[in-house]
């Protein structure tokens, strides 16, 4: 969807054969100049129908760069009736797995419609911050901030991802009168919510439920599905958005690989 929108992330499509095809890869533009060993930027996706031409094309040097550190997300793809529902959930037959592209790792829940419906997302009463406090995009002036919070930050690659994904993608964050920030979430190139983060201090008081709120809006309307990723021992993410209506998926894995290391999968930087 981000390819046919501006393609903001500078991504690039492969099928292994057409019109006919078992396997498709996203990468990163080849013509596009990349540091190759900033796995947060380099990023591929992979969908297959068969593991033959799976690992085909991913072994085809080619179509994968494995002389760069990257990031690789994806998994086979299964026969489904995929329906977009007014409420911006899906309906599914049969039930996928998760972290597929129909199916993302984290879904709004059907028994709860209420919470993605289309007209109550452009104003509704949880949406709606604490008085004196106030929803904005967030600016790029915050990145450091993001930075220094983030486990897998602390470095100029994550600096400057962060400031990628906050020009290019939608995000919300909550400020306090005086401007400062407390509250945040970010999408990725893949368009799932990540980053989300309340300052310690600021912790216990429901503040992310107006930020992934007005976020989910801005994506519904877009059409964009709403979903993320949440370690499974991040408690108490799990339990904002289980509250906001997602439903977990388990199942769903990705990596970060680095040239020249066989055999070794570093775990990607979690979303939450």
């Amino acid at each position: 969807m981000h390819v046919n929108r501006g393609n903001p992330a500078g991504q690039e499509v492969l099928v292994d054969s057409w019109p006919e095809f078992k396997m498709v890869l996203t990468r990163p533009r080849r013509e596009v100049a990349r540091d190759p060993s900033d796995y947060f930027t380099n990023l591929y996706t992979a969908f297959y129908r068969d593991e033959g031409a799976c690992r085909a094309l991913l072994e085809n040097s080619c179509a994968v760069d494995w002389g760069q550190a990257f990031q690789i997300q994806g998994e086979p793809l299964q026969p489904r009736s995929v329906q977009h529902l007014t409420y911006g959930g899906w309906n599914r037959s049969p039930p996928p797995q998760a972290n597929s592209p129909e199916d993302p790792a984290w879904a709004p829940s059907p028994s709860r419609p209420g919470i993605l419906n289309e007209s109550s997302l452009r104003t509704p009463s949880w949406v709606m911050p604490d008085k004196g406090l106030r929803l904005a995009p967030v600016s790029p002036a915050h990145a450091m901030l993001l930075r220094d919070t983030w486990n897998f930050g602390g470095n100029s690659r994550s600096l400057r991802y962060l400031c990628l994904l906050i020009r290019h993608f939608p995000n919300t964050c909550l400020l306090a009168p005086e401007g400062t920030l407390i509250s945040w979430c970010l999408t990725d190139p893949l368009a799932a919510l990540m980053h989300g983060y309340t300052l310690p201090e600021h912790r216990g008081q429901h503040h992310m439920r107006p930020v992934v709120g007005m976020l989910a809006a801005q994506l519904h309307a877009r059409g964009f599905p709403v979903y993320t990723g949440v370690l499974p021992h991040n408690e108490p993410s799990l339990h904002i958005l289980q509250r906001l209506g997602f439903r977990i998926l388990f199942g769903a894995s990705s990596f970060g690989l680095r040239p020249q290391v066989p055999a070794v999968a570093h775990p990607l930087p979690p979303l939450w």
